[in-house]
């Protein structure tokens, strides 16, 4: 559900799965990548289970945790570091605060006590709640809180704190010990139920802890920096609106804002506030703060009612977490029902995208037909669909698809799927492969159907950054460390369920490119991708899943196997991408799946060289059979350029185009949220397939031995005619690699009609070790028939390079 409040579109999640947490106040929670991870609380009882919420795919889990696992608490301390996170202090029952420190690793939901070294100068900090804990480098601080003076827990006594403290943390797991800095300028007034967070502008580098509000007798709307390098404490000033003064809220930074929703806040009495000893309620406020100009803007007011339940409700002692740019909130207090003297807690999750979404990598080619393009591009964390767009070139003249000669712009993929890699214990590299088990809902397509709002997106995976990933009942992870990066060349590694091998091609030749790990002669699919002129047939899925990357390929093959062959691998090659299983989209089933209520989006007239972008549609994932795109009509285009933001145009009502056989379609893409349509991605070209020459071998195997390896294929599902002969080619070492390090040589290895060939000792001791991503040593194998040489299947075989643990 939406609601454009301040230009605002607060969603409410609806129709998740699995165990939901009973509603609560004084829980705390922090996100691990698209996990959120909720602890405490209570409601009739303090909450002592650990609750994990996936936002990719809507699902609530509990982790099956294990260790030293910390009592039920209240308005303790929470943050996250990596994988791991830390719980200082809180209500463990009426009356009775806690100090102690816990440590959960959640790559194994292995808890943990620690004990830290008590601080050189002064004690450590006594038993609190309601204090901040906040994370900046290795170092949480500790501020304020309230204390019971009593040793009765019975006779409670508050003392409101304002003591400060440094906790130092040892790297991945433990701690070191407390400190007390010695700081300059005033303190904040002691206080409870404030909020804190850390703050580094990317210009200055200059990291500061801010304080807002909180309780001390009164509640307080006061602000307070602190700068973490020189230790000093000040009151910045501010322009705009302070929100009331509040406790029990919520503070969020996201890019260079400060977000707060809700708390406690003084109950107006015909429009005046009331006094600090009067009544007060809760509140659905919310406002932010801009941290670089420190000015304050309101976004919803104090006193806006909503009665349409388009945004979340008054609510104190609620959870906010950031997940990227999208803000989610759950649960809290609503107030008192005073003639049940009880509190009432919402049961609702809200998020807000605070943001447009950042644009997607560039379209890669999962395969192509002479009609139609399966493709995908990386999927963008908390988006609710995509818009595709294509530009269509005029036919182009095919050429004789001959090595040597000059092959078609075509890359050819069999049905049989991907290359799957088989290899010994004894493979070169040690590199794993993820095993990954994910439930999805039912989706007989990628597109978003008719009349339903877009809400979560439910098939992204968890993807950790970090030697140690969480891993949920649903995603069962290995040690791998999955990072994404982006190297010289643009080229990005990806860790995810893969589908197909890739299809990559220039004007001279092509290939499917798939990277090859150690699974112990377990069968992989390699990804796809690709950023060039390219085209395939048909293929198949399978279940397994590699790490891929994509490359170009350009120049001539020859038959001489003492020759080298050069390729130029262009670097705006296109990036991996996540893409699952089950997620084929059915072009046929377009033509009634968009939606005019689909999110609004900008239609932008793009008039570079005159050429016109045409929308294929819009998608729920990252990935989409292309095989028509829809004309707009001339009046929507002549005036789609004076408009802010448009509808989506109802596509059932707009012709269709068929793609071409021979054709160079240009390809980009954007992501959709709340806030409406973010920038497109770079521009990827890819040609539909000529018809006669042979598809790419398919289903490739590397199976290591003592002294050699064993290379060996499956024929093309497509040969278009008998298969005279295939060639398979070995990366090499070659002077001219200094010269451009793009360019990559080839000699060819094998030539013949068997469907294996073997790779020896001295040929892989002259092997060049491609750097572009991750080491590996590259194999290239294409297929010959009446017409010629079709396009090749590339291998990438991951090696485990020590020296290059950097790559």
């Amino acid at each position: 559900m939406a609601a454009a409040a301040a230009g605002l579109s607060w969603r409410r999640v609806s129709s998740f799965t699995g165990p939901v947490p009973r509603s609560r106040h004084g829980h705390r929670a922090v996100a691990i990548r698209e996990l959120v991870i909720i602890f405490g609380g209570g409601n009739e009882g303090i909450a002592d289970e650990l609750h994990v919420y996936n936002t990719a795919t809507n699902q609530w889990f509990l982790p099956a945790v294990r260790g030293d696992i910390p009592p039920g608490c209240a308005a303790h301390g929470f943050v996250c570091d990596g994988t791991r996170i830390l719980v200082f202090g809180g209500m463990v029952e009426y009356g009775r605060y806690s100090n102690d420190l816990y440590e959960l690793q959640a790559s194994r939901w292995l808890w943990k006590k620690v004990k830290p070294q008590a601080p050189s100068t002064g004690s450590p900090p006594c038993p609190r709640l309601g204090h901040s804990f906040s994370l900046y480098g290795n170092k949480c601080y500790l501020f304020g809180g309230l204390a019971n003076e009593s040793e009765d827990s019975n006779n409670n006594v508050p003392r409101y704190l304002n003591d400060f403290y440094e906790l130092e943390l040892q790297h991945g797991s433990g701690v070191v010990g407390w400190s007390i800095p010695v700081t300059k300028g005033i303190l904040p007034s002691p206080r409870e139920s404030h909020t804190a967070i850390v703050y580094c502008r990317k210009d200055l580098g200059n990291p500061k802890m801010y304080i807002f509000g909180g309780m001390c007798g009164c509640r307080l709307n006061d602000l307070w920096e602190l700068d973490i390098e020189t230790m000093t404490w000040s009151r910045p000033e501010t322009k705009g609106t302070v929100p009331l003064p509040r406790s029990l809220h919520t503070a969020n930074v996201i890019g260079n804002k400060m977000y707060v929703f809700g708390g406690w806040v003084p109950q107006s009495a015909g429009g005046e506030i009331s006094a600090h000893d009067g009544e007060w309620k809760c509140t659905g406020s919310f406002s932010y703060l801009n941290l670089d100009t420190t000015e304050w803007i309101g976004l919803i007011s104090d006193c806006q009612e909503d009665k349409s339940n388009l945004l979340p409700g008054p609510r104190a002692g609620h959870c906010a977490v950031a997940v990227g740019t999208r803000l989610y909130i759950w649960s809290g207090r609503d107030g008192y029902r005073k003639a049940w003297n009880n509190q009432v807690c919402c049961k609702d999750l809200w998020y807000l995208d605070t943001e447009k979404p950042p644009a997607p990598s560039q379209v890669q080619l999962i395969r192509a037909t002479t009609n139609s393009f399966q493709v995908k591009w990386d999927e963008v964390p908390t988006v609710e669909g995509y818009l595709l767009q294509l530009h269509a070139d005029s036919p182009v003249p095919s050429a004789a698809g001959i090595p040597g000669t000059g092959a078609p712009e075509t890359s050819m993929l069999s049905s049989q799927g991907g290359s799957s890699l088989h290899q010994t214990p004894q493979s070169l590299t040690s590199v794993p492969c993820p095993e990954m088990k994910v439930d999805h809902p039912s989706q007989a397509n990628n597109v978003i159907p008719n009349n339903v709002q877009v809400s979560l997106s439910s098939n992204s995976l968890l993807k950790i950054e970090g030697k140690e990933k969480v891993a949920a009942p649903e995603n069962k992870i290995t040690q791998e460390t999955m990072k994404n990066h982006a190297d010289a060349t643009g080229f990005k590694e990806s860790n995810a369920p893969s589908l197909l091998p890739v299809c990559t091609s220039s004007p001279q030749t092509s290939a499917n490119v798939g990277e090859l790990h150690d699974l112990d002669k377990r069968t992989v699919m390699p990804d796809a991708s690709v950023s060039s002129t390219v085209s395939s047939t048909q293929t198949m899925v399978t279940q397994q899943a590699v790490k891929t990357e994509s490359s170009s390929t350009n120049g001539a093959v020859v038959k001489d196997e003492t020759s080298l062959t050069t390729f130029n691998s262009k670097s705006e090659a296109a990036e991996t991408a996540y893409i699952m299983p089950s997620t084929r989209v059915n072009t046929g089933q377009t033509n009634d799946s968009h939606s005019s209520k689909t999110p609004q989006r900008q239609m932008a007239l793009v008039k570079a060289r005159d050429r016109q972008w045409y929308d294929v549609g819009i998608f729920k994932n990252n990935s989409a059979v292309v095989s028509q795109f829809y004309l707009l009509p001339e009046e929507t285009l002549s005036n789609s350029n004076k408009l802010e933001s448009a509808d989506v145009p109802d596509y059932r009502l707009l012709k269709k185009q068929d793609l071409f056989p021979g054709t160079v379609y240009r390809f980009r893409v954007a992501a959709i949220n709340g806030c409406g349509v973010g920038p497109f991605s770079k521009v990827s070209e890819f040609k539909t397939c000529i018809p006669g020459f042979p598809g790419a071998p398919s289903t490739v195997k590397i199976t290591k031995s003592v002294d050699c390896i064993h290379l060996s294929w499956e024929p093309p599902a497509s040969p278009s005619g008998n298969i005279l002969e295939y060639s398979a080619y070995l990366a090499i070492r070659s002077t001219q690699l200094q010269e451009n390090p793009n360019q990559l040589v080839f000699m060819r290895i094998y030539c013949g009609l068997k469907t294996s060939c073997i790779v020896t000792a001295a040929q892989l001791s002259n092997a060049h070790v491609d750097y572009t991503s991750r080491p590996a040593i590259v194999f290239r194998i294409s297929a010959k028939n009446e017409r010629g040489y079709g396009p090749a299947t590339q291998v990438r075989w991951l090696q485990d390079m020590k020296t290059s643990s950097s790559k």
